[in-house]
């Protein structure tokens, strides 16, 4: 098994599972995504980084290996952002063959009925609809390697299967975009693996209302015993985008620490 080691590498018999390949990870300036940009490029991948701010995406470009990375700043649903990312890509390396959409917002925390309904748009704009932008323009511009041989997954959540309290519209969006997934896994086979990665509670920034001053409260919940770290997420990423998954598309892994056969909630 990869094993973790200091300054976010990566040792063990997974090493080069990567090499020569080329891969954009959205939201990646932190958390989940950095994880994930972090693994791959353990892994022998060239990576390209994007989130909103450009200076903590340089930042995080700079933990990864010499050369491995570069970064574009800029709104993941805009598609002038995309169009300069995939460009980008492919006229520094020539090539892009994983796209992991992990970039996703929660910008409210309350009942549904009480939900402000252009806080509503703007989750199902951010969670769904860039998510099928991004693989649409992805295929339109490298119609013969991409869209050829490509691997995409997506980062959907436990909240997408079962209702969790405060954050429902999320959930909604998010089980939208597990049916996405799979939609276009079945559409764009076999040219197009598409896969997502389905979490729990991850130890992130993003996720820090639901267990901020309570953590082992909520890690109780748990039959692994804690909350899920980026490094948990990151490893199932690395899998579904790997040839160790050749022959998987259209499935939503759970990485989730065993709360769902407790009958827990996120």
């Amino acid at each position: 098994m990869a094993r973790a080691a200091p300054g976010g590498r990566y040792e063990g018999r997974f090493e080069g599972r990567f090499e020569g390949r080329v891969a954009v990870v959205t939201g990646a300036s932190r958390g989940i995504g950095l994880a994930v940009a972090r693994r791959l490029a353990a892994e022998g991948a060239r990576v390209c980084l994007t989130a909103r701010r450009p200076e903590p995406l340089e930042e995080a470009a700079a933990t990864l290996p010499p050369g491995s990375a570069m970064t574009v700043a800029g709104t993941v649903g805009s598609p002038a952002h995309r169009r300069e990312v995939l460009e980008a890509v492919l006229r520094t390396w020539g090539r892009l063959d994983v796209l992991v959409l992990n970039a996703g917002i929660n910008p409210a925390y309350g009942p549904l009925l009480e939900l402000d309904h252009d806080l509503a748009l703007k989750v199902l704009e951010v969670n769904v609809l860039a998510p099928l932008a991004w693989v649409r323009d992805a295929v339109g511009l490298d119609p013969d390697g991409f869209a050829a041989r490509g691997c995409v997954v997506t980062m959907t959540s436990v909240t997408g299967a079962t209702p969790a309290p405060g954050i429902g519209m999320y959930g909604v969006s998010k089980a939208a975009l597990a049916h996405l997934t799979r939609t276009l896994a079945a559409e764009a086979a076999p040219a197009l693996r598409v896969n997502a990665v389905s979490p729990a509670v991850v130890r992130t920034q993003f996720s820090r209302v639901l267990y901020e001053g309570k953590e082992a409260e909520v890690a109780s919940r748990y039959p692994a015993g804690r909350l899920g770290e980026p490094d948990d997420v990151a490893a199932a990423v690395a899998y579904l985008a790997s040839d160790d998954a050749r022959w998987v598309t259209g499935e939503v892994l759970v990485v989730d620490g065993g709360l769902g056969v407790a009958g827990g909630t996120a």
